[in-house]
């Protein structure tokens, strides 16, 4: 686990803690001041509770004492909530409330690291992985879906009517996503509209508040490369966040060098995310047939029987773009 991020959440578990800490101190000062009863019933706690420690350290055996003393503790925190209620206020203002009821906000539960932490190490890895990637950029509402019309598949279709549909199946994926969502290849000529929607995906599902990782299969390989080898001078494990994030999105496959390294961990990142069933998203430049020869079989038939493709068509729209640009 990266000691960097694990220090960065912790220091923000311990804020949050302290914020709760605060925001009681402060419900507590707002009842006594609104309701007196109740300022008048926690001294009569704090002196039952004082004179209950007194009997423990003393060790004296007087057990009916002690359960009568705590039967008054039981009355007052009783009498406490009847008041709240009686003045409009929920039952449980004054009881402590954590961003995480589980660990209480330290980050620890049954003396292992609580899944608010490993959640927020998480997502502070994926900012890190994240934070060269424009995802506004691109939207669902600014893919314009009138560069596809006038143009044919190359069996004679509509490209307009192509691409509707796969514009309609990326809005819908990106509305019901989980993670536990189905995979998707997009493949298509460049300049056709994958990083495009990949992104609008990404978008919608980070709004959603799950975690997503973006960036060109190269990036990533050669980050996992430099780490796997020692040459990265971090404690940073970027495979480990590959494998574990929510939704994965590695953008032009194919276009890294031909290393066995590589083949490696492109079959390592798609079976181990398939297992675990995490939703991963490939766009590529290449077809079936270019994929088939580029990677082996354990790659290939892991993208063809679990992923669902999508084929890009049309033109280049940077082409066409820049083409309506200089003609007004």
């Amino acid at each position: 686990m990266q000691g960097n991020y694990l220090e960065q959440a912790l220091g923000m578990i311990h804020s949050r803690r302290l914020a709760a800490e605060q925001q009681n101190r402060e419900r507590i000062m707002e009842i006594e001041s609104r309701i007196p009863e109740v300022s008048e019933v926690n001294y009569q706690m704090f002196r039952t509770s004082r004179d209950l420690m007194q009997i423990i350290v003393k060790g004296e055996n007087t057990k009916e004492r002690v359960a009568a003393l705590r039967q008054q503790n039981l009355q007052a925190q009783e009498m406490i909530r009847r008041l709240l209620k009686e003045h409009g206020y929920p039952e449980d203002y004054l009881e402590l409330h954590y961003t995480c009821e589980k660990c209480h906000d330290t980050g620890y539960f049954q003396q292992k690291y609580c899944t608010c932490l490993t959640d927020l190490i998480a997502k502070l890895s994926v900012r890190e992985l994240n934070k060269s990637v424009q995802f506004e950029q691109c939207s669902f509402e600014n893919f314009d879906l009138n560069y596809y019309r006038g143009f044919q598949t190359e069996n004679g279709g509509s490209c307009y009517q192509a691409m509707e549909k796969v514009y309609f199946f990326c809005q819908e994926y990106a509305r019901q996503f989980t993670n536990h969502s189905s995979s998707i290849l997009m493949f298509g000529k460049t300049g056709r509209g994958k990083t495009h929607l990949s992104l609008a995906i990404a978008n919608r599902v980070l709004q959603n508040g799950y975690n997503v990782l973006y960036d060109s299969a190269i990036n990533f390989l050669r980050q996992v490369e430099k780490e796997h080898f020692g040459r990265g001078g971090s404690n940073d494990d970027t495979l480990d966040t590959l494998l574990s994030c929510d939704l994965l999105i590695l953008d032009d496959l194919g276009t890294e060098f031909h290393k066995q390294f590589y083949q490696s961990t492109v079959y390592n990142i798609i079976n181990t995310r398939m297992n675990r069933d995490l939703p991963t998203i490939i766009s590529t430049n290449l077809n079936h047939n270019e994929i088939s020869a580029l990677y082996d079989e354990r790659i290939t038939s892991r993208i063809y029987t679990t992923y669902t493709c999508l084929h890009f068509v049309g033109q280049d729209v940077r082409v066409l773009k820049k083409s309506r640009m200089q003609n007004g």
